[in-house]
């Protein structure tokens, strides 16, 4: 009786441990069915050339309005709208006739005032001798001086206007005073310009295309940055040094125009709390044109030392920025960062992580604080190795 009583417990405490096994197996699997499959990975540390960008336009270095200087009825046009002109070029051609008609009439002029001076000078030379002996009186000879000296004027103003009549006549042929594309005539053959020092007519305009520049505008406090950089000798002042500028038009996907620096304006504008900044572009193809738009990259600093994260790997909230930072134990703990601009595809940390850290890098949308996770680790890669981009 005693015999079959000590098995009936030996079975129950088999049963009971059976019992406390299986429960402990169910929850490690539970546990393990509720960790978060995600991706980690340890920021990397570069030593990269940080650019900031910025939008702008282009623009001509000379545009110019092409104006009649003289009056007259417009005879010809010797361009092709559109196409590119040399300096010195003629334009247009206005009609000469009334232009040479007024020369040769101004060279008459100045024929007959020759004449007379040359009478002046003959009279004068003759009364020298005869005032001398007493023969004249002196208020005879001060006269033929004076009509000497009459005469003599009377043809510088004749020279002068022949000098004018010439210009008039040079003037009805406009000339191109750039080399660069003309655009359309604004005045067509058979009508009348005005020529004057206001309200002249104009006739067309061009614009020189190479080299060309490229405007862009920079907030204050990006201002404010490099006047403190170059006061420290990290990276010299676009007033002084022809910093490098990297261009990309609206559909390229590349920075492949390149130029430099060289003007920034002597003024914060009190409307906008912005700087003028222009960049100068070799354009040997004619290719860029004033008035298109396009991103600039603006050198900021070289040989920098930064970490990198993945832009995807940073969560937000209404108050900060932050990253999912693995623990030992395969837990999560939100870690607030600092963010920079963007070097390629990745973001720039400031501070709140390091490279020696691993951090969550896709699937943190199902992260909470405290969560456990399954991680599967990866290497970072930048998917860009030249210039960067703040």
């Amino acid at each position: 009786m005693l015999g079959g009583t000590l098995k009936k417990v030996g079975s129950l405490i088999l049963f009971g441990l059976f019992l406390t096994g299986c429960e402990q197996q169910s929850s490690s699997a539970q546990q393990t069915s509720q960790s978060t499959a995600v991706t980690v990975a340890s920021p990397l540390s570069r030593t990269v050339t940080l650019w900031d960008e910025y939008t702008g336009r282009f623009d001509a270095i000379e545009s110019v309005d092409i104006r009649a200087r003289v009056s007259g009825y417009l005879k010809e046009i010797q361009f092709r709208p559109g196409e590119m002109v040399e300096a010195g070029q003629v334009l247009f051609v206005i009609d000469q006739r009334p232009f040479d008609a007024a020369l040769q009439s101004a060279q008459a002029d100045l024929e007959a005032s020759r004449a007379q001076l040359k009478l002046a000078e003959n009279e004068l030379e003759r009364a020298q001798p005869l005032v001398s002996r007493g023969n004249i009186s002196q208020s005879a000879f001060d006269e033929r001086v004076q009509q000497k000296n009459i005469a003599s004027a009377s043809v510088k103003r004749a020279e002068a206007t022949v000098t004018q009549a010439e210009l008039d006549l040079e003037f009805t042929e406009v000339k191109a005073p750039v080399s660069g594309r003309i655009g359309r005539n604004l005045v067509s053959i058979g009508n009348l310009v005005t020529g004057s020092m206001s309200g002249s007519t104009v006739l067309a305009s061009i614009v020189s295309l190479d080299p060309i520049h490229f405007y862009f505008t920079v907030s204050e406090a990006d201002y404010l940055k490099y006047v403190r950089l170059g006061r420290s000798g990290e990276r010299e002042s676009s007033r002084t040094q022809a910093n490098p500028v990297q261009i990309k038009l609206a559909d390229e996907t590349e920075f492949v125009h390149r130029g430099v620096m060289d003007f920034v304006d002597n003024r914060v504008s009190d409307s906008s709390g912005t700087v003028v900044g222009r960049a100068i572009l070799d354009n040997k193809d004619l290719f860029l044109t004033p008035g298109l738009f396009g991103r600039v990259r603006l050198l900021a600093a070289e040989n920098q030392q930064v970490i990198l994260i993945p832009d995807a790997a940073v969560a937000r909230d209404q108050t900060r920025r932050f990253v999912y930072l693995v623990q030992d134990d395969n837990t999560v703990a939100d870690t607030q960062v600092e963010l920079g601009g963007f070097y390629e595809d990745m973001r720039i940390v400031e501070s709140g992580v390091t490279s020696e850290d691993k951090i969550v890098v896709s699937g943190l949308q199902f992260l909470r604080p405290g969560a456990s996770i399954l991680p599967e680790t990866v290497e970072l890669q930048v998917a860009k190795s030249e210039a960067g981009s703040q």
